[in-house]
């Protein structure tokens, strides 16, 4: 056969299939879209699911493809084995209602023997027990001996879901010799006991839709689905053992060898490393570069623990510092030839690896050395198993995930107790839930409302802020009434209105309801299920009635300065991305009169010169004075315009696009400005990090940004009162005042160290002998930790064998310090675990080196007890 390259395979297939009149596609985002049942994308059919389900119309009824997948149920076998990974890509040929079985096997056949060149000696297939059809396709048309088609059960040879189209499948098999094989004279395809048969292509012929009740029906138009695994038949044309040894992943291989110093083939524990890092090397750059940011759930979870994986095989081949960005322009620069948006984000690529590498390191080496502690514990006791609690801890207090802890453990021949991890975490999901339900303010559940045989609310607030509606329902304390009299509360709902209800971040409208007989204050609008307007009112004077007629008014300031806000939050959006990158999406919103904030995806805390840059953007399209429209249309004329959208929203048919000029387009049902030059001014006030991957921005705008300008003015008068100097000069009045107070700060630190001093014949002359161990353990007046720390240094410094442990109060506070010099080290003296246990007594924690840990504390009174018991937890480790 032809010995080709993984990006050859792939232009042969798709150039032969696109000769065969079938639509050539690019490959869909490992992002599913519209589709909740998946995680990420795990099979080449898997995006064209729509089309095998007919819920949408195919472009057309042939198409072919080669669609990145990730498969996360190999991650903790990767490695491990030479065969397992991550990343693939997967080869098809597609046919929706077009042709079958017969030019599905007869051109994989062609494609086989003649483009691939590979001898018809050596290709079996496999067809599913009842499928006579395909059997005779194989044995007839094919000529294909009969003792190479292999009937194979249901398990083996049949596709299907819980509902839906399925049906049986044929495999086409390599044989790759004897040498491969067992002793079984009976060896063939479905053989469980060696690897003498690769599977290399599997074609699906989707002829049943599966119903609810298991019962196969025959599909009227039946569907083709194939799937070829790229790094497989690469495998086999390249004639090497596994995907490790096929180019170019090789090459990958190659630049982690170069990079931890250490040679493929080894020792299995460093080639398992190495495979581990080349597999998700591979696997994250794809992911990143399909938007997916590293967080603690979802994709994002998949995306941190790869990263993390991999970042801990590179500390077990000797690799000290962050890596795995450096790497990935290897990945990029030998596949942007099929997959160029990955060179255009490769800055992006490395950036986001590079943070989630830095915050991993910031963990591993306390979570390690916490986890080993647990270990030497387990194994002292005789026990095998390590408790889901400390596990917990480990995950909760320090950022280690249970799929390292577990890795860890199974090198130690221990496990986890997962049972009592998933207990903890999920009263960890409780407490957050309670939590979020004490902090809501709403006290409305509209669950408890009957609106049964009403209908929608017709709205008509983009055009008018006023209309006269007439009442067709009226709810007080979850019940229907006739009617709501002066001074009480109550729900009304209209057959039209001009308040907008609470929906997609924006507030609900505010207003009065008048006539000739009653005046009603609005204080809230909200929208129900069946887009059923609820006004929440305050009746004033009179009465309101069903059936009455009212003149409806929406606060007009109120609406103008939240429409001002939102308008402004899609402008926001464009300028994040622009600054940031295109992985920047919308994750929430809440949009007031007064204010507006504004979640997003992203990695990292914003610089003060980004946020500058989006301030200054964002300001730029305002003084622009460019119109704001809006049309509605179809959700595919939308996309076509280039329209964002909130990611996983459901949308209908027909959806309303707000364009502010051409700078941006996003789907929105919320109220906005004509011009963006109606907003006025805009200023950010704060960005927080509010969930991992996800950040916070706080602004105003308008009156309330002139409203700021003024109170920053009286701010920045009385700073300059204060200091007594104009506020042109506050700037150097300022620095001069810093640079006193740092010599003077100075001075203090010297008289502390003096008195430091003076206590240091002290307590050097407080030595006691415990069990052959030197030991001060001494409260010291009128420091803070950092002179404390200096004075332990001075100390261990004069001293040739001495376990110190110091303790102090500063503001309140308790510091601690322990240390020893290397002899009792080698005894078994660990300051860490004793500046813990001493710790502990005060209210606080701590921990550290065997040779040098610090702590600190809450409970002063505590300091002369926690001392004292530095005696008895040397004479425990002396043991």
């Amino acid at each position: 056969m032809k010995k080709l390259g993984l990006h050859e395979i792939r232009e042969e297939f798709l150039n032969f299939f696109k000769e065969k009149d079938h639509l050539v596609t690019s490959s869909f985002s490992l992002v599913p879209k519209n589709d909740k049942s998946l995680l990420l994308i795990n099979a080449g059919m898997a995006p064209l699911k729509p089309y095998f389900m007919g819920t949408e119309e195919p472009p057309k009824r042939r198409m072919a493809n080669c669609q990145k997948c990730l498969r996360t149920g190999d991650i903790d076998n990767v490695g491990k084995t030479s065969r397992h990974g991550t990343f693939f890509e997967m080869l098809g040929n597609f046919s929706f209602g077009d042709y079958f079985k017969k030019e599905a096997i007869e051109w994989a056949w062609e494609f086989m023997t003649e483009r691939m060149e590979v001898s018809p000696d050596i290709l079996w297939a496999s067809v599913y027990e009842e499928d006579d059809e395909a059997y005779d396709i194989w044995k007839d048309v094919i000529k294909m001996p009969e003792e190479k088609i292999v009937r194979l059960g249901k398990d083996d040879n049949f596709w299907e879901l819980e509902v839906g189209p399925c049906g049986p499948c044929s495999e086409i098999y390599i044989d790759r010799g004897e040498e491969h094989g067992c002793d079984s004279e009976d060896c063939k395809p479905g053989c469980d006991d060696c690897e003498r048969f690769v599977e290399v292509w599997n074609l699906v012929f989707s002829q049943y839709d599966k119903d609810e009740q298991g019962n196969y029906n025959t599909l009227p138009n039946p569907n083709i689905d194939t799937g070829m695994g790229i790094e497989r038949m690469a495998v086999v044309s390249q004639q090497v053992n596994n995907i490790f040894e096929i180019e170019p992943i090789v090459s990958i291989l190659k630049a982690v060898e170069e990079a931890s110093n250490v040679k493929y083939g080894s020792n299995d524990k460093n080639d398992m490393s190495l495979r581990v890092i080349t597999d998700h090397l591979r696997a994250m750059t794809f992911l990143v570069s399909d938007g997916i940011l590293p967080s603690n759930e979802g994709r994002g979870y998949v995306l941190r623990r790869l990263i993390r994986r991999a970042a801990r095989h590179g500390k077990l081949l000797g690799i000290t510092d962050n890596f795995l960005y450096k790497l990935v322009p290897v990945v990029i620069d030998l596949w942007k030839g099929v997959y160029p948006e990955t060179k255009e984000k490769q800055e992006q690529i490395q950036k986001i690896i590079r943070i989630e590498e830095e915050k991993f390191q910031e963990t591993i080496d306390q979570g390690i050395n916490i986890l080993k502690d647990y270990i030497d514990i387990i194994k002292n006791e005789g026990k095998t198993e390590l408790a889901g609690e400390k596990a917990f801890k480990l995950y909760d207090t320090y950022g280690f995930p249970l799929d390292l802890t577990k890795e860890i453990l199974e090198e130690e021949g221990l496990t986890v107790d997962e049972e009592s991890f998933n207990h903890e975490m999920e009263q960890q999901r409780e407490r957050a839930r309670k939590a979020r339900e004490e902090g809501s303010n709403s006290v409305w559940n509209s669950s408890s409302y009957n609106l049964t045989n009403l209908n929608s609310t017709e709205f008509e607030g983009y055009e008018s802020l006023t209309s006269s509606s007439r009442v067709v329902s009226i709810i007080k304390e979850d019940n229907k009434v006739d009617r709501l009299g002066e001074d009480e509360e109550g729900i009304v709902i209209l057959d039209k209105t001009p308040f907008y209800a609470e929906s997609g971040g924006q507030i609900g409208d505010k207003g009065i309801f008048i006539n000739n007989f009653c005046e009603a204050k609005v204080t809230d609008t909200k929208k129900e299920s069946g887009n059923i307007f609820l006004h929440f009112v305050s009746v004033n004077k009179g009465q309101i009635k069903v059936g009455d007629t009212i003149e409806t008014i929406v606060d007009r300031k109120q609406r103008i300065n939240t429409a001002r806000n939102h308008s402004v939050t899609h402008i926001l959006h464009k300028a994040l991305k622009e600054v940031l990158g295109e992985h920047v999406n919308q994750a929430g919103s809440l949009v007031m009169p007064e204010r507006l904030r504004f979640d997003f995806t992203h990695f990292e805390a914003l610089k003060e010169d980004e946020l500058r840059v989006v301030e200054e953007k964002v300001n730029t399209v305002i003084l622009e004075g460019l119109d704001v429209k809006t049309i509605e249309t179809s959700l595919e004329e939308a996309k076509k315009l280039g329209a964002e959208a909130l990611f996983d929203e459901k949308y209908g048919s027909n959806v309303r696009v707000v364009m502010v000029g051409e700078y941006s387009k996003e789907l929105c049902g919320g109220t906005h400005i004509k011009n963006s030059s109606n907003i006025g001014l805009f200023k950010i006030i704060s960005e927080s990090g509010i969930a991992s991957g996800v950040r916070r921005i706080e602004a105003i705008t308008g009156e309330y940004v002139y409203e700021y300008m003024n109170n920053m003015e009286e701010q920045i008068n009385d700073v300059a009162g204060i200091l007594k100097t104009n506020k042109n000069d506050l700037l150097n009045k300022a620095q001069s005042i810093t640079e006193e107070t740092k010599s003077l700060e100075k001075e203090i630190d010297k008289l502390k160290s003096k008195l430091a001093m003076t206590q240091l014949d002290d307590i050097v002359n407080d030595i006691r002998d415990v069990d052959g161990v030197n030991v001060i353990s001494k409260v010291v007046e009128g420091m803070d930790a950092n002179g404390l720390r200096q004075l332990g240094d001075k100390i261990k410094d004069s001293m040739d064998s001495i376990l110190l442990v110091l303790g102090t109060v500063s503001n309140g506070k308790v510091n601690l310090v322990a240390m020893c010099t290397k002899d009792l080290v080698s005894k078994g003296i660990h300051s860490g675990k004793i500046i813990k246990e001493v710790s502990k007594i005060t209210g606080g924690g701590g921990g550290g080196r065997p040779d040098m840990a610090q702590a600190g504390g809450k409970d002063p009174g505590k300091l002369e007890e926690a001392l004292n018991k530095v005696e008895n937890l040397v004479k425990e480790q002396m043991k």
